[in-house]
């Protein structure tokens, strides 16, 4: 689409139930201002939703929507909003209106949680995409034919998603300075007062390591291997083996910066997954228990519950029962 168009190009925002009020704001904020700045109607955008009425984002504010999932133009842009419970509010009606508009073959995104509900109507299937950091354990296991990163926003092809938050303002002024250029689009991040823009090549979390303050780097190195063996967990001898140094050393570091041992700190790491999964997924406790890396479901049990000061199964039925309300 050229700089000089004279038709605004169209964004449709899908308000899924509970979606979040940030990254649909950041999103509809960057398009305003983008008018503003280049002194014509660049965008217009309309408000959907299942039912037409009106849709509640997670803080509880009341949206009057523009209209029900109708059918679109081909040149449109349809985000997704996403929030908590995201699974309850992925409905059939969500899922086969996003299915059949997708044959018309125009850009489909996900913002914050909504990647879940592009993977599943199937939209990102051999594709790369990104959700919130919390979502995706479950995500990961849910979805094998989806390349999931952790970046702040993907493009890949007709598909995006993001991370949520302010991510919505990176992805939009990406989208902006395609096409209209960087201009543009840091005018946009200036009045926003969006110093730092960012790419699709930025990751949406800090490292572990940063985030607790570990700035030892054998530390640092021994925390992001357990991070990714939680299904096979390392013994801590060949984790100190590997960044070359004693058991007893590993322990001392371990006590040292983070109060607690190596085996107590990879099994904290293991029931975190766990509890995402019994929270966000339909899998049956065993599985859980096998993919963070138990081998026996009352062994599993017995550490959950030491931890969490409840069973998986008892979270499982309470997770269930806040779904269902």
């Amino acid at each position: 689409m050229e700089s000089g168009q004279k038709k605004p190009q169209r964004f449709v925002f899908v308000l899924l139930d509970q979606f979040t009020m940030l990254c649909f704001a950041c999103a509809v904020e960057a398009l305003r201002i983008a008018n503003r700045m280049a002194g014509q109607q660049l965008y217009e955008w309309s408000v959907v939703g299942e039912g037409g009425a009106s849709a509640t984002c997670s803080n509880g504010t009341v949206f009057k929507l523009d209209g029900d999932l109708e059918e679109l133009r081909r040149e449109d842009v349809v985000l997704v909003c996403g929030g908590i419970d995201v699974q309850k509010a992925t409905t059939k009606k969500v899922v086969g209106w996003l299915r059949r508009e997708a044959r018309r073959g125009p850009v489909i995104g996900g913002l914050c949680t909504a990647g879940y509900t592009l993977a599943k109507a199937g939209l990102l299937d051999g594709k790369r995409a990104t959700i919130h950091w919390e979502n995706q354990d479950s995500f990961v296991e849910e979805f094998e034919e989806v390349t999931l990163t952790k970046s702040v926003f993907v493009i890949d092809g007709a598909r995006i998603t993001t991370a949520g938050g302010t991510a919505s303002i990176d992805l939009m002024l990406k989208l902006i300075a395609n096409t209209h250029g960087e201009e543009l689009a840091n005018a946009v991040a200036d009045q926003l007062i969006y110093s730092s823009i960012r790419t699709d090549q930025d990751t949406q979390r800090l490292s572990t390591p940063t985030r607790i303050g570990v700035r030892h780097p054998k530390l640092s190195q021994v925390i992001q291997m357990m991070e990714r063996n939680i299904e096979e967990p390392i013994s801590p001898a060949l984790l100190a083996k590997d960044v070359g140094m004693s058991t007893r050393q590993l322990e001392r570091l371990f006590r040292r910066y983070l109060s607690r041992s190596p085996k107590r700190y990879y099994m904290e790491l293991r029931l975190q997954k766990a509890r995402n999964l019994l929270m966000q997924t339909d899998m049956s406790v065993i599985n859980v228990a096998l993919a963070c890396g138990f081998a026996s479901p009352s062994h599993f049990s017995k550490c959950y519950r030491a931890h969490y000061n409840t069973t998986p199964y008892r979270e499982r039925g309470a997770q269930s029962t806040r779904l269902s309300v």
